[in-house]
């Protein structure tokens, strides 16, 4: 399920002069603005359908390939891991080089890696091209919302504005599994990633058109220590949960590789402290509030990502689902998340805060997962299937609104951005790894049932698949009660104090 992004930006500094220039009325600013949000919003939807569309047409495209069950989460994790980790250093070369720039090479480039995942004739090419089009999606997401708020300078047409943007974003998830269902039932798996050429093409023919040229920020310096130091510490990280299942737990390739991450990230964050132009300003972390919100965001990304990838393979492979009703399966969970979305950013955390709400939500979407370890080869959709996805979407509505908002609530103007920029990172990293251990944990499980057994039958196989995916749903669970607790410890108690110096936050 793809995230609703963080919408922060401000970053602007108001005349504090009187003799100074207005700022000029939205109209005189951009007289296409409505076509340029139409442009910057397909380029979006183009990025978060890329977070659910392959999910539903994985179990094809790895039929087609013939790569194994412990490779096919690197389909899914090359993307998160490449697009979670570039996300602060884009957001940099946006101010750098220019937005527009940024933003059109970030669509050129994110169509050429779909179309090498189209054309894919094996595995590796396809994981390398899905890690391009992590790349170019870090380059095109924060130039993207960097841009609409240059674009709409008036308060209340930039809320509008943003209102349709978090729409996009928050219904791309819901899009991706339906397109992803429709494309790989009655065209090919392969649709699934040339269907973002057309996106591209109309946002860079519109955007080159209608996009003004930004001024580059000269003051803006790129840390490469620091972005070498995270990148390499998290694919570490991710790569030694993955070598699990090849090598085992007692491996030097996989606890040394977690043993280096580990050391790569503790280096970062020492180097954050004396870097004159920090990736990551720690400032931003350090608040109760914003902290216990990005953890609360990389545990329900850790939980989420990896339980999409079993259930789809649950329902077209033990419960025979066409890809198509795979999709329409997700939509009550989808449905329940919106409900309690707007629920609570309206009315549960502006009233009670958010320390009774967040661990709420972690609490509901465990009973989800742990619901979810009951079903079987005869489970019906609205008897046992429904249910808990309902249970799990409502329960996620409840914790990523409150936190989403509250992690980038508070912050400096000038750290509006990396505030925007960390938040979304921590839940593509949080993905990647709850894949990668999620997928280790359930193979090893699946291992464990077959022992003695012969795997060529047929029944004895289907149980083992159950097998895994139960494991992976008590573990998701697990992570969410971890969550439940953590959540309940920091979040301050009462509704957050609002600073009028802050940088504005516009909620969907």
């Amino acid at each position: 399920m793809s995230h609703v992004p963080t919408l922060v930006k401000d970053v602007a500094t108001p005349p504090s002069r009187p003799e100074q220039a207005p700022r000029q009325r939205p109209d005189e600013a951009s007289r296409h603005r409505w076509w340029v949000l139409g442009i910057i919003g397909i380029a979006q939807l183009m990025v978060v359908l890329d977070g659910t569309i392959v999910n539903i047409a994985l179990p094809s495209a790895q039929q087609d390939l013939g790569f194994s069950d412990g490779n096919r989460q690197w389909v899914i994790t090359a993307y998160a891991l490449a697009f979670g980790s570039l996300l602060l250093l884009g957001g940099r070369i946006a101010d750098l080089f220019g937005r527009k720039a940024t933003f059109l090479v970030g669509l050129v480039g994110f169509a050429g890696a779909s179309a090498l995942g189209g054309a894919a004739t094996s595995f590796a090419m396809l994981v390398t091209a899905r890690a391009g089009q992590g790349v170019f999606g870090a380059l095109l997401a924060p130039a993207a919302l960097a841009l609409l708020t240059t674009t709409f300078t008036d308060p209340r047409e930039r809320a509008k504005a943003f209102t349709v943007y978090g729409a996009i974003a928050g219904a791309g998830g819901a899009i991706g599994l339906l397109l992803g269902g429709i494309l790989t039932e009655y065209l090919n798996w392969r649709w699934t990633l040339y269907v973002n050429l057309l996106f591209a093409v109309i946002a860079f023919a519109g955007g080159k058109a209608l996009l003004r040229r930004t001024a580059r920020d000269k003051s803006a310096t790129l840390d490469i220590p620091g972005t070498i130091l995270v990148s390499a510490g998290l694919f570490c990280l991710v790569y030694g949960f993955a070598n699990a299942e090849t090598y085992d737990w007692d491996s030097p390739a996989t606890w040394g590789l977690l043993t280096v991450g580990a050391v790569l990230l503790a280096a970062f964050t020492r180097w954050q402290t004396k870097a004159a132009h920090p990736l990551l300003p720690l400032r931003v972390l350090l608040d109760r509030n914003r902290g216990a919100s990005y953890l609360s965001v990389l545990i329900s990304g850790a939980g989420l990502f990896g339980v999409f990838l079993f259930l789809t393979y649950y329902m077209q492979q033990s419960l025979d689902y066409t890809p198509v009703k795979t999709g329409l399966a997700f939509l009550p969970m989808v449905a329940g998340l919106m409900i309690t979305n707007a629920l609570a950013t309206t009315v549960l955390v502006p009233r009670i805060g958010p320390k009774p709400v967040v661990p709420l939500g972690m609490g509901l979407t465990a009973a989800g997962m742990a619901w979810m370890t009951t079903l079987d080869l005869t489970s019906g959709y609205a008897s046992h299937l429904m249910p808990p996805l309902i249970i799990v979407g409502l329960g996620l509505g409840l914790v990523m609104a409150p936190a989403m908002s509250l992690a980038i609530s508070g912050v400096a103007a000038e750290d509006a951005g990396v505030a925007s920029a960390t938040v979304n990172t921590m839940q593509q990293v949080g993905g990647s790894i709850g894949t990668a251990l999620l997928t280790t944990l359930s193979a090893g499980a699946a291992t464990d049932f077959l022992a003695g057994k012969n795997p060529q039958d047929p029944v004895i196989a289907a149980q083992a698949a159950l097998e895994s995916y139960s494991t992976a749903y008590w573990w998701s669970a697990g992570f969410f009660l971890a969550g439940l607790v953590i959540s309940a410890l920091l979040y301050r108690r009462g509704v957050p104090a609002q600073d009028e110096n802050a940088a504005p936050v516009v909620h969907m």
